[in-house]
């Protein structure tokens, strides 16, 4: 008995000790966001101090995975300022987040954002493997903290395995977000003997289309009668994104011949010339003069048929030619969309154009439906994030291949896809012609979708056999980052002119509220010399420029000259302070940047405000004013852009004016998000 219970101690502390081996758990740092580690569920410890303002978080129990991580753990309380273990669940974005007041921590609000995430205790879940170092997008220093794996049970599913490049992943049944894993190398080949079984019993279908390929007259609208009746389609697990670095421009080719209202095919083409595709010279960085971030969506459906599906890819390979794809240009992934999306590849996956062939050569046809707008909301939500190689600075484009027409409506999906700022581009192949437009679910699809509706996003090709030419216009037009309209986003498009009330009336204290607001609306923006400007003008009978539009071109030294702004004290000449920011301010405004004036008292002013208002007005400054206590509500009216409830705001009390930030940004966006697409 007594050997057999020192046999069961020593077990027991064997077992313990092995147990404590593998409960590693990597420490991050405070100022480390979601965003930048690439493992979409792990375990992490907090180190203390990470309760601080310059570790800024976004909504409220959902987070935008730009928010620190730590930071946002203690506004929801899974911990306090001394740190400690968390467990993070990478989910989609959201259309808009919530800020809050937390343990002593301050959220901000935001619009969109494509990629949140979640905080819980630091506790694994069962069945779950956890990662025992962390893998950080290539934007962050490639320092990983590592440690001895932890785990909480072993888990045998072939499924979760992975290629040796893929990060560690989490297997989870319960869990809605997960993601799998695309398996590599063999995968390849059952992907394509599966895609051959399930072609097999759809040979009709497939005859229809090869033998109009050929020159029968059987009509196009064939294949999209026969799109409902899909068959079997193969099932197939959405892949890892995976993340190249690099951005876009491009080729020095001639002036661009697009005009609206000119056909692709009105270009210099000849109907009888072959476009001679000549690889580039070896560029191992890539074009520097075409830096976008690129998604091609696929048509995989049954009505393509294989050899038209084969023409795709070949058109898709001289793309990855002409654009020059490498870490310091254009940077391209693929989606492929049939009943569902998948990605093929994504940003980070291949750094140069050879790589790139190489990985189309080998792309199955997935098969079913034409589902462009579910493929649009995948794309949005999913394709452009930092962990998949989103550079940020870079245009991000999407590029629609379409046989025929959609087969779902995707005029909400490519709305949200351009609030986001991506530019959306569509070329469709032997559209419908008169005959066939009842069968199409939803008319003028292409103009709902497009970024501008002028023609400069659509190329209609009338045939598969003409589709090489589109080639050169479609480079040119995605190279040409000046016209990528929809790049341009509420937040990052703009002029900001604060106009501040500095008047004794308001008195130090308050004074330095009204620039804490001044700063936390500052915060919601993306900051630098292209992107969105931020100067400031304070008033009293006088006036003076705090700082111009050109002065600063980070956040960090906006909200520092927020700060250092001194108190000045005296009379309100609120009329003379519109004026002088049109003078001083605005007038020196790039011409691509939208202008916006905030401008905030608490007075009634001594002189008229309505002619220095109307003269702002047509100018092209949007005004948005803030009164507080004392400001008088005709004059508030009177500054602001039409309509008047919507740019026009008012407090009682200085201390409630955080409550405005939210509505503030919300108007904003909103009006932005409203303009004309002509």
């Amino acid at each position: 008995l007594g050997i057999l219970l020192t046999y069961t101690y020593a077990t027991k502390e064997a077992m313990k000790k092995t147990k404590k081996a593998k409960l590693y758990v990597p420490q991050i740092d405070c100022d480390i966001r979601a965003g930048k580690i690439i493992n979409p569920e792990f375990i992490a410890k907090c180190p203390p101090g990470c309760q601080d303002i310059k570790y800024r978080v976004y909504g409220t129990d959902i987070y935008a995975s730009f928010s620190s991580v730590c930071s946002a753990a203690i506004h929801s309380g899974i911990i306090d300022n001394a740190g400690g273990k968390i467990l993070v669940q990478k989910v989609a974005g959201h259309s808009g987040y919530r800020g809050s007041f937390s343990n002593g921590v301050r959220s901000l609000s935001l619009p969109r954002w494509r990629e949140s995430f979640l905080v819980a205790e630091g506790k694994p879940r069962k069945g779950v493997t956890y990662p025992s170092t962390l893998e950080y997008s290539s934007s962050k220093s490639t320092v990983v903290k590592s440690g001895k794996e932890y785990q909480t049970s072993p888990v045998p599913n072939l499924a979760t395995q992975t290629a040796t490049t893929t990060p560690p992943q989490t297997t989870a049944t319960t869990e809605p977000f997960t993601t799998t894993p695309k398996p590599a190398t063999t995968p390849v080949t059952s992907r394509t003997m599966t895609a051959a079984a399930t072609a097999k019993p759809r040979p009709a279908l497939h005859r229809v289309r090869d033998t109009a390929f050929r020159g029968s007259s059987i009509p196009s609208s064939n294949r999209n009668v026969l799109r409902p009746s899909t068959g079997v389609q193969r099932q197939e697990p959405i892949a890892a994104f995976r993340k190249p670095a690099g951005s876009p421009a491009h080729l020095a080719m001639e002036t661009d011949l697009w005009k609206p209202g000119l056909s692709l095919f009105d270009t210099g083409f000849s109907s009888k010339e072959e476009l001679q595709t000549k690889p580039l010279e070896s560029r191992s960085q890539g074009n520097p003069n075409c830096k976008v971030d690129l998604s091609f969506l696929i048509d995989g459906s049954w009505s393509i048929g294989k050899r038209r599906f084969q023409i795709q890819k070949r058109f898709l390979s001289n793309v990855a030619d002409a654009l020059d794809i490498g870490s310091a240009g254009p940077l391209m992934g693929i989606v492929q969309y049939g009943n569902d999306p998948s990605t093929e590849f994504n940003l980070k996956t291949y750094t140069n154009s050879k790589d790139i062939r190489n990985a189309i050569e080998k792309i199955p046809q997935k098969g079913g439906l034409s589902n462009v707008g579910t493929a649009l909301s995948f794309v949005n939500k999913n394709f452009f994030s930092d962990a998949n190689g989103n550079r940020g600075g870079a245009p991000n484009v999407a590029i629609v291949m379409v046989d025929g027409w959609p087969t779902d409506r995707v005029e909400e999906a490519s709305r949200l896809a351009r609030e986001s700022g991506i530019n959306i581009f569509f070329v469709t192949i032997e559209e419908a012609a008169e005959s066939e437009k009842q069968n199409v679910i939803e008319p003028d699809f292409v103009d709902k979708a497009v970024c501008r509706t002028n023609g400069f996003y659509s190329l209609s090709v009338p045939s598969w056999f003409s589709l090489h030419k589109a080639v050169q216009p479609l480079v040119k037009r995605v190279c040409d980052t000046d016209r990528l309209a929809c790049s341009k986003t509420c937040l990052n498009s703009a002029d900001l002119g604060f106009v501040i009330d500095g008047s004794s009336s308001v008195g130090t204290g308050n004074f330095r509220t009204v620039l804490q607001f001044v700063a936390n609306v500052s915060k919601e923006f993306e900051i630098s010399d292209t992107d969105t400007r931020v100067g400031a003008v304070q008033y009293t009978y006088e006036q003076r420029l705090e700082f111009a539009f050109d002065r600063y071109n980070s956040k960090q030294d906006v909200l520092s000259a927020i700060k250092r702004i001194s108190y000045w004290s005296g009379g309100t000449s609120t009329g003379a302070a519109i004026s002088y920011a049109l003078e001083q301010l605005f007038s020196k405004s790039k011409p691509n940047k939208r202008k916006i004036m905030i401008l905030i008292t608490d007075g009634r002013s001594y002189d008229d405000v309505r002619v220095p208002a109307m003269a702002a007005h047509q100018s092209g400054v949007i005004a948005y004013s803030i009164g507080i206590a004392w400001a008088a509500q005709d004059e508030l009216e009177a500054i602001a852009t039409d309509p008047d409830k919507e740019h026009s705001f008012f407090v009682d009390e200085f201390d409630h004016l955080y409550q405005f930030v939210n509505q503030l940004i919300q108007n904003i966006c909103t009006e932005f998000n409203s303009q004309p697409r002509n």
